[in-house]
């Protein structure tokens, strides 16, 4: 618990206890998560206040957004030394078969050269095809 409220800290976050009780769910999940799954996670603790709380952690660059194409904005912790920069920006995938998105930190965004006067603001990269755990069961020949 302390590493959590530690890490609420170091993003100017005050640790209150419902703040620390949703940022615990959020942390236990393995893939990038919706709002949805974090109000199924958490069904006695008010919506509104999930999202406001979500809010806030993006606001701080505690977590970052994802548009998977799913229709539902997607959220997944950032690392400790990221700052949300397009140069912190990394690819996710969207699993076709089970519908996850993951965060590929180890691959970074490629630089693209925009036309003069472009000014980019943000990068949406995400492939789609099956997860490790769905590919298992394609038959290979």
């Amino acid at each position: 618990m302390k590493d959590l409220e530690e890490k609420l800290l170091r993003r100017n976050i005050k640790p209150t206890s419902v703040r620390l009780l949703i940022f615990r769910r959020m942390s236990d999940f393995k893939k990038a998560f919706s709002l949805t799954d974090l109000e199924t996670e958490l069904e006695t603790v008010n919506k509104s206040t999930i999202f406001r709380t979500l809010n806030l952690f993006h606001d701080n660059l505690l977590i970052h957004t994802i548009d998977d194409g799913s229709g539902a904005m997607k959220y997944s912790i950032c690392s400790d030394n990221c700052m949300c920069t397009v140069g912190d920006l990394h690819v996710h995938f969207n699993c076709n078969r089970c519908k996850n998105t993951f965060c590929l930190e180890s691959i970074a965004i490629p630089p693209i050269q925009l036309p003069d006067k472009f000014l980019l603001e943000s990068i949406n990269f995400v492939m789609k095809g099956m997860c490790n755990e769905c590919s298992r069961f394609v038959k290979t020949k």
